[in-house]
């Protein structure tokens, strides 16, 4: 079984994977504040929620955008397990053609999402991750990483308004019934929810032009759930694609090694 971790700027996402079985998966706040002695205690309660023991993972896969914390977690597996994680980045393979300007600067999280994708998919796609940042990955017919855009998330653009602005309420992320708000709080629902998925279908129809060709659009992210529903495209929501994609690159990685020793 491995443990299979996803640090982002406001959640990590992990899960155990045995073979192709995806055990749970759950969420974490990422907090750049706590030691490695703190994530290894929250670590080790999440794993015992789900029944799983730190003698049953037999390997672990780290992807991060958020280095400081990646260094706690890692160094925190090491105490809960004794096993050092694959950690994504340099060096590491991935089968994945990137035709980049500079495909060093591609975050491990888009690597990751896009590996999946492809695999479980095909090409060409787009590829929608909406977290703290909303971004759109392109990938052509040939299967390679083409580029895409990065936008402000939901939440983000929510703060920003209701911060910016001293007579505005805070506001959930439910389904506006109308576009047109008939008080302030269903105005800027419609506002957020409904432009957010309008920018979703403006941005994927350019791209989608740009391609050349009929494109799937695949959508991840805890915030893709809320507003997916409200796009006029059609958009394939796979909440577990990032885990998916750790366990590819896991696989692609240590297959002809030998299993990691337990110091």
């Amino acid at each position: 079984m491995i443990l299979a971790i996803d640090i982002g700027n406001t959640n990590i996402v992990l899960g155990c994977i045995e073979q192709e079985t995806i055990r749970f998966e759950a969420r974490m706040a990422t907090d750049c504040i706590k030691t490695s002695d703190q994530y290894c205690a929250e670590l080790k309660g999440m794993l015992a929620l789900f029944d799983v023991t730190p003698e049953q993972i037999d390997g672990c896969i780290i992807s991060s955008v958020v280095p400081p914390v990646m260094n706690s977690v890692r160094t925190a597996i090491r105490k809960l397990t004794g096993l050092t994680p694959l950690i994504v980045g340099p060096g590491i393979k991935t089968g994945l053609n990137i035709r980049m300007e500079h495909p060093t600067e591609v975050g491990s999280d888009l690597i990751v999402a896009a590996v999946a994708a492809i695999a479980e998919y095909g090409a060409p796609l787009l590829l929608v991750d909406m977290g703290t940042a909303t971004t759109i990955t392109a990938i052509d017919a040939d299967g390679a990483f083409v580029g895409g855009c990065i936008c402000p998330g939901v939440k983000i653009s929510m703060d920003a308004l209701t911060g910016r602005t001293a007579q505005l309420p805070g506001i959930s992320l439910d389904e506006p019934q109308t576009a047109i708000g008939k008080n302030t709080r269903d105005s800027m629902r419609s506002g957020i929810m409904f432009g957010s998925a309008a920018m979703l279908d403006g941005l994927l129809d350019r791209m989608e032009a740009e391609l050349g060709t009929p494109t799937r659009v695949i959508a991840t992210g805890g915030i893709a759930k809320f507003v997916i529903p409200l796009c006029r495209r059609e958009i394939l929501y796979d909440r577990c694609l990032m885990l998916k994609g750790l366990r590819l690159l896991y696989k692609r990685n240590t297959e002809h090694k030998k299993p990691a020793c337990k110091q």
